[in-house]
């Protein structure tokens, strides 16, 4: 069996280490049905051929794809460049892919759609997402409940469904939640990995990061461990299921 290619933007070693648990935790995978990358400080090999694996996995990082190219530091420029250098090979074969967080903005960057700070941010925290007509059809969203919680926190959005991609799920805050383009390239806002325990260390972890106040951190952490949040994981599973 092909393993699952796992790219990971997070700088920080504790955050990195349990974003990784956490894909192989709500996905089924062992580690050896994965070949992890810390983009952060290790470079993909040359010549990377996306189609030796069975599918990608990008993970969240504290980065933002609409930043000024001038104000990015080194890290965040380079995981940047190294994602984006495989998109075409994963668009042009359609080859299984689930960008998760930043992985929506670089899926929709590398389509010509526009992703910004200018609205649908979200503060850190569960929110409401609701599937459309095309996601009560899609093979990772059939069946789901229609009104479901998944947590969130981001800076920036995509601002319009890039040509071609389908929209799948939307929440009242962020309407593009989850696209797909062509029929195995996905793509969520929000963190289908993570439960309130993820959130509650990330909290920590980011909480001087600009995404709240530090004062809200506990605020924040209590709203997590009060939500009930269990569908997104289904959506990591099926993905890991179906082209495992």
């Amino acid at each position: 069996m092909k393993r699952f290619l796992i790219l990971q933007l997070r700088p920080e070693t504790d955050a990195s280490d349990a974003e990784y648990a956490s894909i192989l935790d709500k996905t089924g995978l062992t580690p050896d049905q994965t070949h992890r990358f810390r983009l952060d400080r290790e470079d993909l090999p040359e010549g990377l051929n996306v189609t030796d694996y069975a599918g990608v996995i990008v993970g969240g990082g504290p980065g933002c794809v609409s930043d000024d190219p001038a104000t990015k530091s080194a890290v965040d420029a380079r995981v940047e460049a190294a994602i984006m250098g495989l998109m075409p090979q994963i668009t042009a074969q359609d080859h299984p892919f689930m960008g998760c967080c930043y992985g929506l903005g670089i899926l929709a960057a590398h389509l010509g759609g526009e992703v910004s700070k200018d609205r649908f941010g979200e503060p850190v925290g569960p929110s409401t997402c609701r599937l459309t007509e095309d996601g009560m059809k899609d093979p990772l969203t059939l069946g789901l409940e229609p009104h479901f919680d998944a947590f969130v926190g981001h800076k920036e959005a995509v601002q319009a469904l890039p040509e071609g991609c389908v929209h799948l799920l939307a929440s009242d805050p962020c309407p593009f939640q989850m696209i797909r383009w062509g029929q195995n390239v996905y793509a969520t806002q929000f963190h289908p990995e993570a439960d309130a325990r993820d959130f509650e260390e990330r909290i920590n972890i980011y909480k001087h990061h600009g995404y709240f106040p530090p004062e809200d951190a506990q605020r924040l952490i209590d709203i997590c461990h009060a939500a009930d949040v269990t569908q997104p994981r289904e959506i990591l599973r099926r993905f890991a299921q179906r082209y495992g």
